[in-house]
Order: structure tokens, then C-alpha cells, then sequence
């Protein structure tokens, strides 16, 4: 399970803004009902469902959602509900297989040429659909010495041409943790990408301060941002702010997107997605379906359903906004794309 535990032990005795909002996040869903007027019949499945994979949302993220509607978007990604304790038939812990692809402690390589560093378990928002809900972070999560023994396995494999930075949310660590891992990597020749994965730049966006942007547009590499919306309505205020400041470093800005029932699993609402990111400077990268975990069956789309989608996107849209749909298949040599932009 993600939990924030990390973040506490690297907290300065003056802690920034974004770990005052981290530490402010919701974890009651009793708040959370009360913040958005919502009616309690569905408190008891959210307790229990929360029992073993807890509630964590920003504020900010929180004032994005519509007040009395429990079928917003974003409300329904965040929303522990009691699906989520029903077991159902090809549903597992580990449905990408990463137990098998481990190079070191918190170091995955999947496929050729790049491997994954585990950060940190933590992550400001717990997304209910996370395909590492159930992940052995006690046994893989990238404590210092353990940096220092991925780091040596990266080190020693000449084949792998980038390193992506993964978690949890590589942003939940503080700037100079995220400065004393890149300093550590600085030495390694072959390494020629750095890639980042976040959630936390669209849902914490005070995260994305100044230290962090100095660190980022100081790397040696080249540098490419995934984020992670899954709907428009996400990117508000702050968020855009956050975007545009991101924007600035000279990283490449790519999203990738889960298509999840309920939330962005009809057309229009997919093409006001890439039109967003488009407006934002955000390349729309991957449409992924969903990895099936415990406890998720209930986000699940169809493959057949999600080609539809595309087709009619790749319509109503220059093929550069279509993201690839994609899957993926533990064992294969890369995602396997679906369908794509025309």
C-alpha cells in the first residue's frame, strides 16, 4: 500500500508550503463527505475500503470537484467505495508481474535500455485504481543505501540508455533528496534520458516550487515529464500554473491517461482531454487500460470499447492529440499499443 510515511522522516524542521499541503491532505472520508455535501450512505463501504487502502487526497485537488455529486470525475478516482473488497476472477497484487523484473532493491528493468528506480512509497494522492496499491514497498522502496545499490546495478549495465523515476511519486521527495539521487547518477556515462513520472505536479501543484524548477532545468540529461490527468476538469487554477511553470525548464511534457468507467470512458470527453493538454503544452502520450489489481474491476473498460473511442478521436482530432492506447503485458518486450492517432 502507498502510504506518506516517508514524508515525515524527510521533513526539514521548517517544512515548505507543499509539506504543509501534503501533511493538510484528507484521509477521513467523513471530511471528505463533508467538504462536498455528500450523503452518507456510502460512508461504511469507504471506511472499509479505506481499512486497507486509505484515503489520501490534496485540498486543492478536493476543490476541484462538484459540490453534491457523487459521480464527479475527479471525486471517483479518489473515492474508496466497498467494490473495492470484492476478489474478482484474473484481478491480482501484482498484475504487472514487477516481482519478476527486479535489477536491485527498488530498481525494475522491464525493458531494454531503461529501467525504473523506485523513489519513494510515497504519494500525495492515493488513486483508487493504482496498479501498485498492493506493492512490496518494505522490500523495493529506494531508502539511500538502496539508492546506493540501484545505482551501482545501473552503473554496471551499459545497455540501459535511461533512467525513470517512479514511486509512489518521485515528488514526494524533498529537492535535495531528488539532488543527491542525480548527483549520484551524474558519474554513469551511458545514461543519456531521464524520465519522471508524476501525479503529484497536477494534484499538490505547490509541489512544483522553486527549488524544484532549479533542480529540473539543472539536470545534465534530457529530460521528459510524464504526467498523469485523466480528465480536463483537472486542470484548473493552480494545476495550470504548476503546467506552465514545468513548461519553462525545457522538459518534454507528455500525460498519460488511464481509461477508467465512469471518468473519462466517452469520446467527448477524451477529446476536451487532448485539447487541454494541447492548450497547455502537454503531448496527450498513452491511453492506458487499466491494470487489473485488486480491488479496481469496477473502473474496468473494455479493449474493444476503448478502440471505439480512439477511432472516433482519431476523427475529431490531428493524430498528434490521439494517444496510443496501450497495454501492458508482463513478459513482453515493450506496450503493446491497441489502437492509435491516424
Amino acid at each position: 500500500m502507498i502510504t506518506a510515511t516517508p514524508l515525515s522522516r524527510q521533513q526539514p524542521a521548517a517544512p515548505t508550503s507543499w509539506q504543509q499541503d501534503f501533511a493538510d491532505s484528507i484521509t477521513d472520508p467523513a471530511e471528505l463527505a463533508d467538504l462536498l455535501h455528500l450523503q452518507a450512505e456510502w460512508l461504511e463501504g469507504a471506511r472499509a475500503a479505506a481499512a486497507s487502502f486509505g484515503l489520501r487526497v490534496p485540498r486543492s485537488f478536493v476543490n476541484r470537484m462538484r459540490v453534491g455529486d457523487i459521480g464527479d470525475p475527479l471525486l471517483r478516482q479518489i473515492l474508496p467505495i466497498g467494490a473495492e473488497l470484492d476478489r474478482t476472477s484474473g484481478y491480482m497484487s501484482d498484475p504487472l508481474q514487477e516481482s519478476d523484473a527486479g535489477l536491485a532493491p527498488g530498481l525494475l528493468k522491464k525493458y531494454a535500455h531503461r529501467a525504473l528506480l523506485i523513489t519513494t512509497e510515497a504519494c500525495a494522492v492515493h488513486c483508487r485504481y493504482c496498479f501498485r496499491r498492493e506493492f512490496p514497498y518494505a522490500e523495493q522502496q529506494g531508502e539511500l543505501g538502496r539508492w546506493r545499490e540501484a545505482i551501482a546495478a545501473i552503473a554496471a549495465d551499459s545497455s540501459i540508455r535511461e533512467v525513470i523515476l517512479s514511486g509512489g511519486d518521485p515528488l514526494s521527495l524533498t529537492n535535495a533528496r531528488l539532488r543527491s539521487l542525480s548527483d549520484a547518477m551524474k558519474p554513469i556515462a551511458h545514461i543519456e534520458w531521464l524520465r519522471i513520472h508524476t501525479r503529484n505536479a497536477i494534484v499538490l501543484p505547490s509541489r512544483v516550487d522553486g527549488g524544484f524548477l532549479e533542480w529540473l532545468a539543472s539536470l545534465p540529461w534530457r529530460v521528459t515529464l510524464v504526467l498523469h490527468v485523466n480528465h480536463a476538469n483537472e486542470l484548473q487554477g493552480d494545476a495550470v500554473e504548476a503546467i506552465e511553470r514545468l513548461r519553462g525548464t525545457g522538459a518534454l511534457l507528455l500525460n498519460q491517461a488511464v481509461l477508467l468507467r465512469g471518468v473519462n470512458d466517452d469520446a467527448d470527453t477524451l477529446i476536451a482531454l487532448s485539447r487541454r493538454l494541447h492548450d497547455l503544452g502537454v503531448v496527450p502520450y498513452y491511453l492506458h487500460l487499466l491494470d487489473r489489481v485488486n480491488g479496481t474491476a469496477h473502473f474496468e473498460v473494455s479493449e474493444a470499447r476503448g478502440q471505439q473511442l480512439v477511432t472516433v478521436m482519431a476523427q475529431s482530432l490531428p493524430g498528434f492529440l490521439v494517444p496510443k492506447l496501450a497495454r501492458e503485458i508482463p513478459g513482453r518486450e515493450a506496450k503493446t499499443v491497441i489502437a492509435a492517432g491516424l
